[in-house]
């Protein structure tokens, strides 16, 4: 249950984060006024939208090839006419099992969120932020709780790898997650029309680590 709504998680983690810091970023380095700051915020958090997107329109992908490739196994007698099921839904309503292609979906949510949340994380190798401060606290705070969600979901995933799924299925779920993630990180958001990236024009080799501890 608690990788199946995976996107939920990093969703309701990052949102704060990314708020928070981007915030504080626009006003430190861009020296940016409170409704430029704003936008810039609104901006980077358009991300998420964009993860949404690609979490909702994948995962319905998987589901409609699966239901198109699959063939229902039922335990009926011989003598009974054979029932024709259309999706996966209805074989299951009769205790059936459905035999289709089946793309990892855990596979793909999860290097997809993992990678998500390490190119969110950058922002505090730019960020500058007093000691004493409550704002230190609050993104401490979020990094931690990101870090170990992290945890959580390599150590899922490795679970997927060894106990679910056949090797293509996994393969393929693997490869759309690197996908989405290369197609949004490294090339989409590097546009001017885009969310941007959490260091705007600022590629991660190059960036300076500044956020002391």
């Amino acid at each position: 249950y608690f990788v199946k709504v995976a996107w939920a998680w990093t969703f309701w983690l990052l949102l704060p984060f990314i708020a928070v810091t981007t915030y504080q970023f626009a006003e430190s380095k861009f020296l940016y006024g409170p409704t430029k700051s704003i936008l810039m915020v609104l901006r980077r958090l358009s991300a998420l939208l964009v993860g949404t997107t690609i979490w909702y329109i994948c995962t319905g992908l998987f589901i409609y090839i699966e239901n198109l490739t699959g063939v229902c196994s039922t335990s009926g007698k011989l003598s009974e006419p054979r029932q024709l099921y259309a999706t996966k839904q209805e074989c299951h309503q009769d205790n059936g099992i459905w035999n289709g292609f089946d793309i990892s979906g855990h596979c793909f949510l999860l290097s997809y969120c993992a990678l998500m949340i390490v190119e969110e994380v950058a922002v505090l190798e730019g960020l500058s932020i007093d000691q004493n401060s409550r704002l230190r606290v609050v993104i401490n705070s979020l990094f931690v709780s990101l870090c170990f969600l992290t945890m959580i979901w390599v150590f899922m995933f490795l679970c997927t790898a060894v106990y679910f799924h056949d090797f293509s299925q996994k393969l393929l779920g693997v490869l759309i997650g690197l996908s989405a993630w290369y197609g949004t990180y490294r090339f989409w958001y590097l546009k001017p029309f885009s969310p941007g990236l959490p260091l705007p024009n600022l590629p991660l080799s190059s960036k300076k680590y500044s956020y002391s501890r």
